[in-house]
């Protein structure tokens, strides 16, 4: 059987036809537009036709009758005429509204409707089968596949409707608005299934960089390196970035990371030697990168120990101890025996040599912290006939107190509400006269001492006190107080 429609060769047994969607009905009814146009057609005929009939003279009369018949036959063949005429009429009105009938089912409108009653009735596969025989004849028209995704996704068949969506997305022909309302509701199908896999894998695959841009929290990145892998003469701060919010976890000894390995938090500095970094990134839906590696190789220069003039032995007198400064490094030292670092003292300037037996270590570390050699001095300063430090100290207070400087040999003073103290510091060579330097501390009543930026001198051997100054070029002065 074919449909009266399309022509399209039906299954037996079947009542929709497959190709336009259009119930197939045994005893076939006349659309309302058919049947109100053939009424009118026969309605205007019957009335042209008594109009003719009321309208002939009635004999009065035998001879009136025989001349009114006389032309019988005449007046026979022209109402089989008019009736022919009547009927051609009627079948060429009737073909025409059949036509439009015909043209109208087939139109993409007609089609939708059709499918949006049979869907109100809960006819899904007839809706569906409306929209498909409506899309094989509008190809471009991607709502009809977007009405049809609906109509599966109504039925909890999301399969169906994603596999739908996808034909919008591989079209190629489809305008951007549809490809990415189809990525929306895809995405969407997926997120409330709490499938964020199926997430990533669809936006990694997506060639549309702003649909990429717009859902780019479900997509789970490898971390980007900020230098590339290769030969470095210098430390570098490595930093490990991620396209948006989750985790970074990684190792530096080769192994492969796992959710137990180290959480990156901050740069990663590697220095001299080589370097293999492994890392994945997860997401906050829990989906995991892939595990990326880089290898670094870092060659640096080591700098040369820091030269230091004055070498180790027995001194008499005080002595200025200077290590010379090479660009691109600092020169750090410690005095307790311990090994330098960049977190020792650093050397600033000439250091004072101090009282009895002293161990120097110098270190040079470079801008890339690279640490030389160490070099180590020991230096044994013994001053013949020079008075006590302890004295030296009692010899300042008294002097300070004379001055009107401090109140009394206690610290106090009229300028503060705490006590100031005095305690010996190094011993230093100026203008050929050796002095011991003391410095200044307060005390604001807490116990805590807070140095001052005064520093004070007694001469070693006199006690006379002066205070540390600097002339014009910079070098050290004593001004006696």
């Amino acid at each position: 059987m074919k449909c009266p429609h399309c022509g399209n060769e039906m299954v037996e047994g079947h009542l929709i036809c497959e190709v336009c969607g259009e119930e197939i009905r045994i005893v076939p009814d006349f659309e309302p537009e058919i049947e109100n146009s053939i009424t009118e057609t026969l309605t205007t005929l019957a009335a042209e036709q008594d109009e003719k009939d009321n309208g002939q003279v009635q004999p009065e009369s035998v001879e009136q009758i025989e001349e009114f018949t006389e032309p019988e036959e005449e007046n026979t063949d022209g109402r089989r005429i008019w009736v022919i005429a009547s009927l051609v009429i009627f079948f060429v009105v009737a073909s025409v509204t059949y036509g439009a009938y015909a043209y109208h089912i087939q139109t993409i409108e007609y089609q939708i409707d059709k499918a949006r009653e049979y869907a109100a009735n809960g006819s899904y596969t007839e809706a569906i089968a409306c929209l498909e025989a409506a899309y094989e004849k509008n190809p471009a028209e991607a709502r009809l596949l977007f009405q049809e995704a609906d109509y599966y996704y109504v039925q909890e068949d999301h399969t169906s409707a994603i596999r739908v969506l996808f034909r919008i997305i591989d079209n190629g022909n489809f305008p951007y608005e549809d490809v990415e309302e189809a990525y929306n509701k895809i995405i969407t199908i997926y997120a409330n299934q709490g499938a964020y896999g199926e997430i990533n894998d669809l936006l990694k695959n997506c060639p549309e960089s702003d649909v990429v841009n717009m859902f780019q929290s479900y997509l789970a990145m490898e971390p980007e390196f900020s230098y590339v892998e290769g030969n470095y003469a210098e430390v570098i701060p490595l930093k490990l970035s991620s396209n948006t919010s989750g985790t970074i976890y990684y190792t530096m000894d080769g192994s492969l990371p796992n959710k137990n390995s180290e959480i990156y938090t901050a740069p990663l500095f590697l220095e001299d030697g080589e370097h293999t970094i492994r890392a994945f990134f997860v997401n906050d839906y829990g989906i995991e990168s892939e595990i990326v590696t880089k290898k670094y190789i870092i060659n640096l220069s080591v700098p040369n120990a820091p030269e230091v003039e004055l070498y180790s032995g027995e001194y008499t007198e005080p002595m200025m101890i200077e290590a010379e400064e090479i660009e691109g490094c600092r020169i750090f030292y410690t005095t307790d025996e311990s090994d330098p670092t960049a977190d020792s003292v650093p050397y600033t300037g000439p250091i004072p040599m101090p009282l009895g037996k002293t161990l120097f270590k110098f270190v040079n570390i470079s801008d890339e912290g690279v640490s030389s050699d160490i070099t180590m001095r020991t230096y044994t300063l013994k001053l013949k006939d020079a008075i006590p430090t302890d004295r030296a100290e009692i010899h300042l207070v008294q002097r300070l107190v004379e001055t009107g400087y401090l109140e009394d040999t206690l610290g106090n003073s009229k300028r503060l509400t705490g006590r100031l103290s005095y305690q010996f510091s190094s011993v230093l060579g100026i203008n050929g006269a050796s002095y011991y330097t003391i410095n200044e501390y307060y005390d604001d009543g807490t116990g805590m001492l807070n140095r001052t930026d005064k520093v004070f001198l007694v001469q070693i051997y006199t006690g006379e006190a002066a205070q540390l100054g600097y002339d014009e070029k910079g070098n050290f002065i004593a001004v006696i107080i």
